[in-house]
This record gives structure tokens, sequence and C-alpha cells, in this order.
């Protein structure tokens, strides 16, 4: 094992400071008496109070999550689906150009991706609101799901479904009771990245999006055109302290897990 070096060090802590002290400023400043973000007054939790009652802010963060919800399980269950196609089909007539479109969103540009599907829209008088962001979303995060899915995939031993075969298992059998809780934490991760690349989505969202189905990026980046308000820097310290919370649990739960399966094979 290699010893840390003074160098590795500062570089450490100079990129942790880099990303990690702008947040700990912003969730300072959420509990700033001052209307001013910049100026500070005193201690206060008012701003808190004034987020709950902003019921633009609310409904797009209720718009937000049934995005996010449905977009990343329509996108699991395609990406998915491509995964087993590119893995278990081996090759077959039109390959390279199925995988290269799976593979397409990932090094495609938001803003094409978020015009040409307006575009299309428009082309099939097709109203936007949550189901065009829904669509939008489910689109861009599936290959994510598949680059995910299909890593794991990769290391399947086949074997396995073979065993259930002979046990008298059919197809959906096989899938249902060895495939899918095999490769379970890799479909998890796939949706759990497909609803945060959801969440955090706004160019391809501002394309799609109508007059009533304004997300949550969309409304924090119109506000703060206009300034920042204390009321964003609330928000933004909540959805910090659920994601801090969110890995914390994920952390315990994994070491937890691991340390079930260390016990089995003793």
């Amino acid at each position: 094992m290699r010893r840390m070096t003074s160098f590795n060090v500062v570089s450490l802590t100079l990129g942790f400071a880099f990303l990690y002290i702008p947040m700990l400023i912003l969730i300072i400043y959420s509990f700033n008496e001052s209307k001013l973000v910049t100026v500070w007054a005193g201690f206060s939790i008012k701003w808190y109070g004034e987020l709950l009652q902003n019921e633009a802010f609310l409904d797009a963060a209720w718009v937000t999550v049934k995005v996010g919800f449905f977009s990343s399980t329509i996108a699991t269950v395609l990406g998915t689906m491509a995964a087993f196609v590119l893995v278990r089909s081996g090759r077959f007539f039109g390959r390279t150009l199925f995988s290269g479109m799976i593979y397409a969103p990932l090094v495609m540009p938001e803003v094409i991706t978020g015009l040409s599907l307006l575009l299309l829209f428009i082309s099939l008088s097709v109203d936007r609101g949550v189901f065009t962001i829904v669509l939008a979303h489910a689109t861009f995060s599936m290959c994510y799901v598949s680059v995910v899915v299909s890593s794991r995939m990769a290391t399947f031993d086949q074997s396995l479904e073979e065993a259930a075969y002979d046990l008298g298992c059919t197809g959906w059998d096989a899938f249902k009771s060895v495939t899918l809780p095999i490769i379970a934490p890799a479909v998890i991760s796939g949706w759990l990245l497909a609803f945060t690349l959801s969440l955090d989505d706004l160019v391809i969202a501002s394309f799609t999006a109508g007059p009533s189905s304004t997300t949550l990026p969309i409304k924090i980046f119109s506000s703060v055109r206009l300034g920042v308000s204390p009321e964003i820097n609330a928000l933004s310290t909540i959805i910090i302290g659920l994601v801090t919370v969110g890995v914390i649990v994920a952390s315990i739960t994994s070491k937890r897990a691991l340390v079930r399966r260390q016990q089995e094979t003793v």
C-alpha cells in the first residue's frame, strides 16, 4: 500500500475545499435574517417557513418528483431490455446501429437532444407538459441504465440460468427467480442514476416543458436570473440534506450487506 505524500494530501484538501466550501457558505446563509444573501444580519429560520408557503416552488418540486419517478422507471425497463439484447443476442443484423442509437445520448449535446425532441412533439401536435418531459428524460437516461446493467450482465454466470431450466423453470421463471435477483443491484443503481439525472436536468426539460409543468431546476434558474433569494438558499440546503442522508443510508446498508455476506461465507 502506497503512503500518502504531502502533495496528495494538499491536492485532496484543495479539491474538497473547492467542492464543499461553497456548499457550506450556502447552508450558512440559508439561516441569514437579512433578505440580502451577501449580508449577514443574524440567525433565523424564517426563510424555510417562507419556502414552505411558496406554492410555485412546491408545485415545481412535485412536478420534478413525478417526472423523475416515471421517467426513471421507464428508462430502467427499456435500458435493462437493451442491455439483455446487447449482451445475450451476440451478433445480429443491425447490432452496430442499435448499439449506436442506445449510446448516442451519452455524447449528444443536451441542446441538440432537447431541440430535436421539441421539433418531434410539435410535428406530432403533442401538447407539452409532464408527459413530454417524462418521455424526454426516459430517452436520454435509458442509455445510462443500459451501460450499468450491461456491465453486470457481462460477468453473469449463465450456468445458473441453465440449472434453473434443467429444474423445469420457464424462461420467465428463470429470469424472475435467478437472473433478476442477481442483477438487482445494477438495476437499482441504474434507476437511481436515471432519477438523479432527471432531477438535475435543466436544458432538455426547458425545451419539452409546458406552461403548467415547470420543474424545479427551471424554476430555480428563472428565479436566479432575477437575483439569488434566501428561499433558494433554504431550498438548496434541504436538497443537500436529503442527498447527504441518502448517501449515509446507502453506505450503511451496503456495508451491512457486505458484512452479512462475509459472515455467510465463513
